[in-house]
Formats: structure tokens, C-alpha cells, sequence
């Protein structure tokens, strides 16, 4: 386990060889922090990559070809050690290969490289998944980064909104035991904003599907938006630990989410599951921009 950095004239990252996890976002003027601190009183991580499986499975397996495995919520390689592949100044690259321990939990061979790139004060976490197989593989990948709100001196996470750009609503399926139950609810906006609440977070995350929004922004007390995340994924999570008035909110990015209440199929029959053929690569990125 090793701890890089790199840096502009804007902002400064570090990134954590276990798991490649971005822990440290910070402004160079300023010194301000962005990212939360992982302290395990509320949630023991700060940004996970949710690999081969985003969400949780209905009793912990799933099922391919016949058999059942099992596997934890949000699979594996954020409690994996990541190699090192390239490092400059301004741009930082890991990967991760298949090995029998893996192919033993999730039978497919395949190398994920995670990658940072600064771009004046946005970050650019970079994915690209590799099938070096002869076979059609199956898989989800999704982020899990956790910002600091409230992130002001004197102010309490209720002060603070969640602006979705572009929509006047936003509707989120719900969960029950870690699972899409079926049902959904509509939150309405005023002027893009969802008021962050104290009992916002009750049922977990948000569940936000079928490409309704594209940027979020975290808003200070005041209506300005001090970290915004934006993305191509068609769904995405937003979520503070419920109960626990936890001082984050995180924004992620998906490509897959958990199973459906009820589901007992294929893996590869999975809601959001991505394909990938024979020697190809998926590749995708998200911006996080603070300030």
C-alpha cells in the first residue's frame, strides 16, 4: 500500500495504491480539503471503485452458468492492492488483473486500469475495463467518492442543497434491504435544488436511473456550488449513511446497481449489466470539479 500524488497550479490529489482510491482533493491556494476523510466512525472509505458489481445481490450470490457465487456488495477491487502503471505530473495511471483468487469469486478473466487526470480544478477519474479473454464477459463498474458537506466553518449539512442541472424533478427508485423494491419517489426542485434534509437519507441512497441527469453539484448555504460531478453513466447514486447526521454526501456515478427484490436470474440477464467482447475495452470517465 503506497500513497501518490500530483498536482497543477489548481488543485492537488492523492491517490491510494490500495483499492486506487482518490483520497485527497485539495485546492492549492487555499488548502481546503474536499474529499472525506474516511474515518470509520461513519464510513471507512472515501472512493471506492465499484467493481465487478455495483449494489448488493439478493442473499449474497448471484448466479452464471448453472452455479451460484457468492460476493459482496460492490465486489472486490476496492480491497484490492493496484499496480502502479505510469505517473507525470499532472496524470497517474493503476491496474488491476485478474488472478485465481479472483476467477475462484468471478470467473472471467479481465485488467481495469484506473487512471487521474488534473485539469485546472477538475479531477478526471478515468476507467477502462479489459477483456483479454476469448469469451463475451459480463460486469458493472461504478464510483462511490464522498465530499465533504457541510465544507464551511458554522454551518450544518441541512444548510446545504444538491443542484441536478437541467430538471425540475428528479425520481429515484427505492430500495429495501439493499434492493430495487419496485417503487419509486419524485423529488421536486426549487430552481434545480434538492434541499438536503435531515431525514433526506432514511432509506438509502437515491437510486436516480435512465439518464434523467448528467451534473450534480453539492450547494453551500448561500446557493452557490462549491463541487460539482459530471458523467456520462445513465444512472447514478447519491448517499449519506442514514441515521448517523455523517459530515458527507457522496455523488456516483454508475454502469450497473444492485438486483431487483424478487431476482433470481442469469448474471448476464442483470438491470444495467455491461457486456464486453472478446478482446475488447470499455472505457468511460467522470470530472469531479471543486470550487
Amino acid at each position: 500500500m503506497a500513497l501518490f500524488q500530483i498536482s497543477n497550479d489548481k488543485i492537488t490529489i492523492q491517490v491510494d495504491s490500495m483499492g486506487a482510491e482518490l483520497k485527497s482533493l485539495k485546492e492549492v491556494a487555499t488548502g481546503k480539503e474536499y474529499m472525506w476523510d474516511a474515518n470509520p466512525q461513519y464510513w471507512k472509505r472515501t472512493s471506492p471503485v465499484l467493481f465487478p458489481l455495483v449494489g448488493g445481490l439478493k442473499d449474497g450470490v448471484y448466479r452464471l452458468g448453472g452455479k451460484e457465487y457468492p460476493m459482496g456488495q460492490h465486489g472486490f477491487a476496492r480491497d484490492m492492492e493496484f499496480q502502479l502503471k505510469s505517473q507525470s505530473a499532472h496524470d497517474i495511471w493503476f491496474t488491476l488483473e485478474s488472478d485465481e483468487d479472483t476467477l475462484r469469486r468471478y470467473p472471467y478473466p479481465f485488467v481495469l486500469e484506473l487512471g487521474y487526470e488534473l485539469d485546472g480544478q477538475t479531477v478526471i477519474v478515468k476507467w477502462r475495463v479489459k477483456n483479454p479473454a476469448g469469451e463475451r464477459m459480463y460486469f458493472s463498474i461504478g464510483g462511490h467518492p464522498a465530499f465533504l458537506c457541510p465544507i464551511e466553518e458554522g454551518t450544518k449539512q441541512w444548510d446545504y442543497g444538491i443542484r441536478f442541472d437541467g430538471v425540475e424533478k428528479v425520481v429515484s427508485s427505492c430500495l429495501e434491504g439493499g434492493l430495487v423494491n419496485g417503487e419509486t419517489e419524485t423529488y421536486q426542485l426549487e430552481n434545480g435544488v434538492l434541499p438536503v434534509t435531515e431525514h433526506l437519507f432514511d432509506g438509502d441512497a437515491l437510486v436516480i436511473e435512465h439518464d434523467q441527469v448528467h451534473s450534480v453539484s453539492l450547494v453551500k448555504p448561500d446557493g452557490t456550488p462549491y463541487l460539482t460531478v459530471s458523467f456520462d453513466a445513465p444512472l447514478f447514486g447519491i448517499w449519506s449513511p442514514p441515521k448517523k447526521e455523517a459530515p458527507f454526501i457522496c455523488i456516483e456515478p454508475w454502469y450497473g446497481r444492485c438486483d431487483r427484490a424478487g431476482w433470481s436470474g442469469d448474471w448476464t440477464k442483470r438491470d444495467w449489466t455491461q457486456a464486453l467482447e472478446a478482446g475488447e475495452t470499455f472505457e468511460t470517465s467522470y470530472r469531479v470539479t471543486a470550487g
